[in-house]
């Protein structure tokens, strides 16, 4: 049978306060965006100096002032070293308050950031590190290992960033090999903008408890940088077997995790309420997650109804994506747009994500998920082969079989 590419038009938009153009080559784009993420969290520096941007349990406190003139003085120091535009420094330490300070001096100085995630087996940190080229590291690949100091020079910012310029490396994860997934300053900024939009975030303080890997773009692309957006705190728990303790004495009002991770604190989270944790200040969940950590998590109805029983004040959302679409893509409001017993849901499109089905069922909404939009990459970094498979000009391949109703829920698998 011949293969069929039959296009969803975006019936719900979620992000209707940001005006979205369709270009040249067919992409939704926001049409009011800052040249470059740098330029965007400068902004929310000057008018948020005093907020805390970042606070690491049992670790730094750092306001938004302190950060940005911490990451300044990272970014001058790699400058010291010969790092500038273009040039890629990997990120490759623990999360933690020193993971932002080091990641935002990479932006700072020009520099592409490589996201190497700390828990990868050696052999695959080298080949991610040697895949990108790297020029210099950050962390535990650099002389004196993760503990090292970071590099100290003259505050120094580079400005000269524009939308189209690659802004970020991030790589595949949950194979042997992973993939370097090009990220521009345009499909960060997009991202940060439908994530704001679609979750609602507010900019009077929000508290976001972090559990997701910073290296990831479920975590960096889709939390820590919409938290900074809307000059919120990050709040990272290194150790969640503090986790009664941190969402008290922290105000979190935001908690944000995988399938994955939330299905492993299941135990602790049930053990909160019988102590009589009140969780109502909780105002909002994001279980944040793409098909390999839904695969090792629970049941997503279970975990679902788990989360509902923990936070019941908490609005909870259910966001889908891939590293090739900068974390995000599909979203589900798990209160009210999920149909009852749909376990396979993956959500319906959001911001100026776009989606197609490819396949020989196409036409009656089975096949093959493909999305396009100015948070999806274009290609895959140094690896024409792969970008030449899993892109067909704007639309990226995802290899997800999925069902797509009539209102443009989309669900995983090929039922009928």
């Amino acid at each position: 049978m011949s293969q069929l590419l039959v296009e969803y038009p975006l019936t719900r938009p979620h992000a209707c306060d940001n005006p979205l153009a369709r270009g040249a080559d067919g992409v939704l784009r926001y049409g009011n965006l800052t040249p470059a993420v740098t330029e965007l969290l400068d902004l929310q520096v000057h008018a948020f100096a005093g907020r805390e941007a970042v606070v690491e349990i049992g670790g730094p406190r750092l306001t938004y002032r302190e950060l940005w003139h911490s990451a300044s003085r990272i970014a001058g120091g790699l400058q010291e070293h010969g790092i500038g535009y273009g040039d890629r420094v990997a990120v490759h330490m623990p999360p933690g308050a020193r993971w932002v300070q080091a990641f935002l001096g990479a932006l700072l100085s020009g520099a592409v950031p490589v996201l190497v995630h700390d828990g990868l087996p050696a052999e695959v940190a080298e080949r991610v590190i040697a895949d990108s080229s790297t020029d210099f590291v950050l962390g535990a690949g650099s002389a004196g290992g993760s503990d090292a100091p970071l590099p100290d020079g003259a505050a120094f910012i580079d400005d000269g960033a524009a939308l189209g310029d690659l802004a970020l490396l991030c790589y595949t994860s949950g194979t042997a090999a992973p993939m370097g997934v090009e990220l521009t300053n345009e499909n960060l900024l997009s991202a940060i903008r439908s994530v704001v939009a679609a979750l609602d975030l507010p900019t009077d303080g929000l508290r976001n408890l972090m559990l997701l890997p910073l290296a990831h773009a479920s975590g960096c692309v889709d939390q820590l940088l919409p938290t900074f957006a809307v000059g919120g705190t990050v709040v990272l728990a290194p150790d969640t077997r503090r986790l009664a303790e941190t969402l008290v004495a922290e105000r979190i009002d935001m908690v944000s995790a995988t399938p994955r991770i939330f299905t492993r604190l299941l135990p602790e989270l049930a053990r909160l309420r019988t102590d009589g944790l009140d969780t109502e200040g909780i105002t909002r969940v994001s279980n944040a997650g793409h098909r390999a950590e839904r695969a090792a998590a629970a049941e997503p109805a279970n975990l679902t109804a788990a989360l509902r029983d923990m936070f019941p004040a908490a609005r909870r959302w259910s966001v889908w994506g891939a590293t090739e679409t900068s974390g995000i893509g599909l979203a589900v409001d798990d209160d009210t747009d999920a149909p009852s017993g749909a376990d396979a849901v993956l959500g319906f499109p959001f911001g100026g994500t776009e989606l197609a089905l490819w396949g020989p069922q196409a036409q009656v909404g089975h096949g093959e998920l493909l999305c396009r939009g100015p948070n999806v990459s274009c290609r895959y970094w140094n690896d024409p082969k792969s970008t030449a498979d899993r892109f067909t000009g704007s639309w990226f391949h995802t290899g997800d079989q999925v069902t797509i109703d009539a209102d443009g829920l989309v669900r995983s698998g090929l039922s009928a």
